[in-house]
């Protein structure tokens, strides 16, 4: 198959999902790097660098990385979120940042549900129980003292990801309130000027909050207290978000009722301490890890790079290069 841009160089540093890498392959001059490392750059990738396609949350792509390819225009990063990447500083260099959200939304909704679903019920422990025989040697698996009924959940991060959680969760019977940084305009569900405010008004809190340095830490000790003893806590966002050791301590002595986690500070290193807690549910990082779901994100950072240079054009740029106009 000919290539649609062979003059144009894209750079694929470090690891990408393999449909990406093939899509990109098969309409650019790709070049490969071990990883994001300014030293790994031959003068010649310097000069000939017009694309990166990269991962939005492995490696971080910073601003050395960018100021290191003088004629890069594009960075395509895979993934909803890409705070790996320095698009601030993209945007000054006149380069575009796109990533790949919508196509990732209802699946990420999806485990949202199943991990609050297993963290209040303790699906995963009732398995473990059968599994180990203790149903015929011991009886039925005790009541679980947590239920959906009657909650009321708090979405911190009304995006996407959080419209379509919230959709569900009205499939449940469940009241829903929410914190943004400011309110989204038409929407019904009650807003909280302070997430602290929000935890205290409701007893199911998810994050769907990207990471960054305005969100680290954001849910900590004073969030769980306010949260209580009847306090569910899920994080399908950003593992940076969350206090971990104010987590552990909030999980050991009572102050919440349960966590589930599917994101975490230092991926993969979880925790042992979170590891060993009876009422923590984790899962890898897998929101979006279903193949339909992945290959389709594959497809939007070729999409998006194909778009580019062919017509000048972005399908999913982010806000802070939505300023950049095209080079001639």
């Amino acid at each position: 198959m000919n290539q649609l841009h062979p003059s144009v160089t894209v750079l694929v540093p470090g690891r990408l999902h393999e449909r990406a890498v093939t899509r990109v392959d098969g309409a650019f001059n790709m070049v490969r790097i071990d990883r994001v490392d300014p030293a790994l750059l031959t003068p010649e990738l310097r000069r000939d660098v017009r694309g990166v396609a990269a991962s939005g949350f492995l490696e971080p792509l910073d601003a050395a990385f960018i100021d290191a390819l003088p004629n890069l225009e594009i960075i395509a990063s895979f993934g909803v979120g890409y705070d790996a990447v320095d698009a601030a500083h993209a945007g000054t260099r006149g380069v575009m940042v796109t990533n790949t959200p919508d196509v990732l939304t209802e699946e990420v909704a999806d485990t949202a549900l199943g991990l609050l679903i297993n963290t209040v019920r303790e699906l995963p422990r009732a398995e473990a129980y059968l599994r180990a025989g203790r149903w015929a040697r011991e009886g039925n698996y005790p009541f679980t003292p947590a239920t959906l009924r009657g909650r009321r959940a708090g979405i911190f991060g009304m995006g996407r990801i959080g419209m379509a959680i919230a959709r569900r969760l009205e499939a449940f019977g469940i009241s829903i309130a929410y914190h943004n940084r400011r309110p989204v305009e038409g929407l019904a569900y009650e807003y909280y000027p302070s997430l602290e405010e929000l935890a205290g008004a409701v007893d199911t809190l998810i994050s769907v909050v990207p990471g960054g340095a305005a969100t680290e830490k954001v849910v900590n000790a004073k969030i769980f207290k306010a949260l209580g003893p009847d306090g569910v806590f899920i994080n399908i966002g950003r593992g940076s978000t969350v206090d971990e050791e104010a987590l552990v301590a909030a999980l050991r002595d009572g102050t919440i009722h349960a966590a589930g986690l599917d994101v975490f500070v230092d991926e993969p290193q979880v925790p042992q301490a979170l590891i060993d807690l009876p009422n923590a549910v984790l899962l890898p990082h897998v929101g979006s890890a279903s193949v339909h779901t992945r290959n389709a994100m594959a497809d939007l950072v070729a999409d998006n790079l194909i778009s580019w240079f062919s017509e000048r054009k972005l399908l999913t740029p982010v806000s802070e290069t939505a300023h950049v106009s095209a080079k001639p």
